[in-house]
């Protein structure tokens, strides 16, 4: 095993020929990474069995030649393959037939994160043909400004949210637009809203806006009062219900109310928010069913706090 890692590293700059090529136990690794010898490359890049022909479509030492002809195979997927290479010019990236499921989930192309700090470089591909090379510069993070300019526009929408979630350099309006269709993902659970250039003024004109998902953002504008809040508090969707629940300058009478709201997530909001009552939050307290929740209320004092954790580490220690 050894010698043969040894035998492929030695083979990635220099050809391998035809009677070496054949003594290896399995070819795949060789296919994908190492150069070939002209004869060699020839045959196997029309070989009858597909999967060499996609193994080969990677491979970055392939000839322009070896490109070319895989270029014209009949089977999409790897001409799709061949669509990817780095060493195609971005006219010949756009001249190649292929396709492309834009609902796909994406990762970032090795080879552009590399050129991730090369403004040329970026200006170069950001003008691809292929919606997975501009995506993989948007998720760069800083771009010159007219690349984040063209970016922002760009009619693949998975590269304005790539844009929004990466790029510190993104711009407000664009930052908005993704909001409207887009809170967070696993790997980026604040974005576009923390986002630092996110728009932080003039929100309050969304309160009557059309989206439950606009109008929870007007109780983050400075210019918000309690009648907002009050106002939000009463909407029909559940997600801005549970804005107005999580906000410090809700009602108390409010706050209350939300305790019952229909939606779970709503109620467990409200149970945290520090404007609750005293007598109310004990309640939630000693109720089973929202303690765990109650308990994370900032309004508890600390040494009822501390006497709430050492009666249950005292029942937890009893049950052993």
């Amino acid at each position: 095993m050894v010698r043969t890692a040894a035998l492929l590293a030695h083979h990635t700059g220099i050809p391998i020929p035809r009677n070496v090529f054949a003594t290896l136990p399995d070819p795949q690794r060789a296919l994908e990474r190492c150069r070939l010898a002209p004869e060699l490359e020839a045959e196997l890049v029309r070989d009858t069995d597909a999967e060499v022909r996609r193994a080969l479509a990677a491979n970055p030492g392939l000839s322009t030649h070896g490109v070319a002809v895989l270029a014209q195979d009949p089977r999409d997927d790897i001409r799709s393959v061949v669509a990817l290479r780095p060493d195609l010019t971005e006219k010949q990236r756009a001249s190649l037939r292929h396709d492309f499921d834009p609902t796909l989930m994406s990762r970032t192309l090795p080879w552009v994160e590399d050129l991730h700090g090369d403004a040329d470089a970026m200006r170069r591909l950001a003008a691809s043909s292929h919606p997975l090379v501009r995506r993989s510069v948007a998720r760069a993070r800083h771009l010159p400004p007219d690349v984040v300019a063209r970016l922002a526009q760009d009619e693949d929408r998975v590269v304005r949210l790539f844009l929004a979630e990466s790029c510190e350099d993104a711009p407000a309006d664009m930052l908005l637009e993704v909001w409207r269709w887009w809170d967070g993902s696993f790997s980026h659970p604040g974005r576009p809203r923390s986002h630092p250039n996110f728009p932080r003024t003039g929100l309050l004109r969304h309160i009557a806006d059309p989206s439950g998902r606009m109008r929870r953002l007007a109780l983050d504008d400075p210019e918000s009062t309690p009648a907002d809040v009050a106002r939000l508090a009463r909407d029909p969707e559940a997600e801005v219900r549970r804005r107005a629940a999580e906000d410090p300058r809700v009602s108390a009478a409010d706050a209350v109310r939300l305790l019952n709201d229909p939606d779970g997530s709503v109620r467990s909001a409200a149970v945290r928010n520090p404007r609750l009552p005293a007598r109310v939050l004990a309640g939630l307290l000693h109720d089973r069913d929202t303690a765990s929740a109650a308990v994370t209320n900032p309004a508890i004092p600390v040494p009822v706090l501390h006497r709430i954790l050492t009666v249950a580490a005292a029942a937890v220690a009893a049950r052993r």
